[in-house]
């Protein structure tokens, strides 16, 4: 006669479901991101928020009574080391892929969710790569790289600041972001009067700093993690370079101005979710009510986006007719438009990316930051 565990796991594949989430009445997600290395911040940060949110759903019985907890492992922003991840928590049959961090790591990570039909959600990353074509299991949180691009460009020109140089990470992000910043200004007729690159993980930007200043332009575009960029700016203002410079959000504001210092002053940033610090917005009230609460999690936008990223998993979930990955994405699809505390997500059958939001920060020296 099957002992009462025997019968859990008969149960459960009857149901389609892994055993130890029928058994343990939890779902489980996996989550590979850097929690050691140059780009650490991103991957605690951006956990943090997210946990946070599945901590309060979860002491309120979680989503049909199974409480959703995270599976992390470190990647360190390295894409072997996050297919390698991703492989074992497809082996222990996590129920989703959700919140992994960077664009060479998700693009590594992708074929492989894809092949085993498990839903990847909420990646920090604004990649075209990952989100054209269309992947039924894959869903965004975020606007895309071409978005902050498109919105820091059209700033620039406003100002009459035209010759605009690209300081890039030589790997799949970095070519995403000078991607977006040629396709702003070709619309203009303009193009980069220089581009430089750096070693992802790496701090070494002498001779990119050395390129980039001798063209003289009116602003440097960054698309690098926060060391490298914090690193470049102190370099070429040290080099005598007195422009303007601008982020995309994958930076990690919060972590860029600790780096920077009083350096950071002046330093700009595009945002892909409302500002953290602006009471005004009913998500960020709620949000840090939440994090004060808790008492452990760092008020930022990255953790925010992880919050928000959390809450845009849940919301799927609870439209779901079943606990299923195919229930998950139904209920994602099924969205349509809708607000979390004012910031307006959609999705639907034929858009998987739920928000197109951009607006530009400035960093203060002072640590603060301004939008």
């Amino acid at each position: 006669m099957p002992n009462r565990r025997q019968f859990a796991i008969a149960a459960a594949s009857l149901l389609g479901l892994p055993a130890v989430r029928a058994q343990e009445n939890r779902l489980v997600l996996g989550q590979s991101a850097p929690f050691t290395g140059p780009a650490a911040q991103l991957g605690i940060q951006y956990h943090s928020g997210a946990k946070l949110y599945f901590d309060q759903l979860n002491a309120q019985g979680g989503i049909g009574g199974r409480s959703i907890v995270i599976r992390t492992m470190d990647d360190g922003y390295e894409p072997e080391r996050c297919a390698e991840n991703t492989r074992k928590l497809l082996g222990e049959d996590v129920f989703a892929l959700f919140a992994y961090v960077g664009t060479p790591t998700s693009l590594a990570a992708l074929p492989l969710a894809t092949r085993a039909q498990v839903p990847f959600i909420a990646p920090l990353t604004g990649a075209m790569a990952l989100r054209e074509p269309l992947h039924k299991t894959v869903f965004h949180l975020r606007a895309s790289y071409n978005d902050e691009t498109a919105l820091i460009v059209k700033q620039l020109t406003h100002l009459g600041l035209k010759k605009i140089a690209v300081f890039h990470q030589n790997d799949a992000y970095g070519q995403a972001g000078l991607d977006g910043v040629r396709l702003a200004l070709s619309e203009q007729n303009l193009k980069p009067v220089a581009t430089a690159t750096v070693e992802r993980n790496s701090v070494d930007v002498a001779k990119a700093v050395a390129t980039l200043v001798a063209a003289a332009p009116d602003a440097v575009v960054q698309v690098s993690a926060y060391k490298s960029c914090a690193a470049f700016v102190r370099a070429a203002r040290k080099a005598g370079y007195g422009g303007l410079f601008y982020n995309v959000s994958f930076v990690g504001t919060q972590a860029l101005a600790e780096e920077l210092g009083k350096d950071a002053e002046g330093v700009v940033v595009s945002q892909v979710v409302p500002s953290p610090y602006n009471a005004a917005n009913g998500i960020t009230r709620e949000f840090v009510a939440a994090a004060k609460k808790a008492g452990n999690v760092q008020v930022n936008y990255s953790s925010m986006e992880g919050y928000l990223a959390a809450r845009l998993f849940a919301e799927g979930l609870k439209r779901a007719s079943r606990a299923s990955r195919e229930g998950l994405v139904a209920g994602l699809e099924s969205l349509g438009e809708t607000t979390f505390g004012g910031f307006q997500v959609s999705l639907s059958p034929t858009r998987h990316v739920a928000s197109r939001f951009v607006e530009l920060s400035m960093l203060k020296g002072d640590g603060r930051v301004l939008t």
